[in-house]
């Protein structure tokens, strides 16, 4: 079987061709394969009520497709004119039924013939979807929204992916917290709900939430008692906790997820495949409970950071990775982010809490206008000044002396 080459059309020539195809049947064919990635047989078979404008995603037999802004939009125009006519979102305009997937690829075939794309296919649609995919997901991502296996997408779309997806891949997943928010919300009754709720909240990994047993967890202390170490239980989790206790009957399992038929035990894959799917269906679909874990531990972190530099006036790289245990390139990597959050600022080699210190892009102006009023200064008072060391502040002024800004007589500036 010759192997389908993909060509991939014209933007601006597709683009022209939607414009003139706003309410016709041609005109939701071809944005459904190319801006949600659907095959002729899906775009057959998708009706209206598997499509969630409030979720923003198609709700597909097997998988679940987020939607583009722009394809919800118009997808709800088209509804507003066409949604009353058949359960269908294409529907065959004779009998208001399914459309046959054959009268797809001639609709798309003809469709494309008119805006110039000869020699461009409906799947070259879909692969041009997966190929942007690409240049922001992951591959297990693109596999689960487009319903390919890894390996057939690898082994297809590989030697067509920019080096920048390596950059994509290595990118950590951002947490959008209000979408979490709701997914909790909906999931909360559920192994998988409660599985998120002690990774986000409470900072636990897969493992430890798969052997997490009645006998850890002491609600009247409102403690988890975990190997080496006791975790406090937030009010949520505690009040989520207490209330899936007092529906276990004698006979369960003492564990406290267990799958809701068979009520046995959940192994880590089962575990994953669980909380995948709720964070898929929420609409998360590049998240992970890893990730609802490191961002706990990493909050946790952070505030130890945070505090620290409060008690101390600062904080070093050495006391960064002498707190949280880190290498020289983490701690540095932690706080750098926390002074590209604006949490801290950086003054030489030392951590200050934002507000605390005057920032270094601000110190010369500060500086001049102090001298200008007093008319000279000692170092100790601009380390007052500054709100830094003396030592740093001994730094800063050698500088300011170096490049001109400055004239030293003595210890007066």
């Amino acid at each position: 079987m010759r192997k389908h080459r993909v060509k991939r059309p014209d933007e601006a020539a597709l683009r022209r061709l939607l414009e003139q195809e706003q309410a016709s049947p041609e005109g939701a064919v071809l944005r459904l394969a190319w801006q949600a990635g659907l095959t002729r047989d899906e775009i057959a078979a998708l009706r209206w009520e598997q499509v969630s404008f409030q979720e923003e995603r198609l709700e597909l037999s097997d998988q679940t497709v987020p939607l583009e802004v722009e394809v919800r939009i118009w997808l709800w125009r088209f509804y507003e004119v066409r949604g009353q006519e058949s359960g269908y979102v294409v529907a065959s305009g004779r009998s208001g039924d399914r459309m046959q997937p054959e009268s797809i690829s001639r609709l798309a075939r003809r469709a494309l013939d008119r805006g110039g794309l000869a020699g461009v296919q409906l799947m070259d649609l879909r692969h041009d979807w997966i190929l942007r995919c690409l240049k922001e997901q992951d591959w297990p991502t693109v596999a689960r929204i487009s319903g390919v296996a890894v390996p057939a997408l690898q082994a297809r779309f590989s030697a067509l992916v920019t080096p920048q997806k390596t950059e994509a891949e290595a990118r950590s997943a951002t947490l959008d917290e209000f979408r979490l928010w709701k997914i909790l919300q909906v999931e909360k009754r559920t192994p998988a709900g409660l599985a998120l709720w002690l990774a986000w909240q409470m900072g636990l990994r897969a493992g430890e939430i798969a052997a997490l047993t009645w006998d850890q967890v002491d609600l009247a202390e409102g403690a988890l008692c975990l190997e080496g170490r006791t975790v406090p239980l937030t009010n949520a989790v505690c009040r989520l906790l207490t209330e899936e206790r007092s529906r276990r009957t004698p006979e369960d399992d003492p564990h406290v997820i267990l799958t809701e038929r068979s009520r046995r035990p959940v192994d880590l894959p089962r575990l994953s495949r669980l909380t995948r799917a709720a964070l898929i269906r929420g609409g998360m679909e590049t998240v992970r409970l890893a990730d609802l874990c490191r961002c706990q531990i990493q909050a946790g972190g952070d505030a130890a950071l945070l505090a620290r530099a409060a008690e101390a006036g600062s904080l070093s790289r050495g006391d960064a990775m002498e707190l949280l245990g880190l290498s020289r390139t983490a701690a540095y990597g932690r706080l750098r982010r926390l002074t590209e959050q604006g949490r801290l600022v950086r003054v030489g080699g030392r951590y200050y809490l934002s507000g605390t210190v005057v920032p270094p892009q601000d110190q010369p102006a500060v500086i001049r206008a102090y001298l200008e009023r007093e008319g000279f200064a000692y170092r100790q008072d601009i380390a007052a000044l500054l709100r830094v060391r003396p030592q740093q502040c001994g730094v800063i002024l050698r500088h300011l002396v170096e490049r001109g800004t400055l004239v030293q007589q003595g210890q007066k500036y």
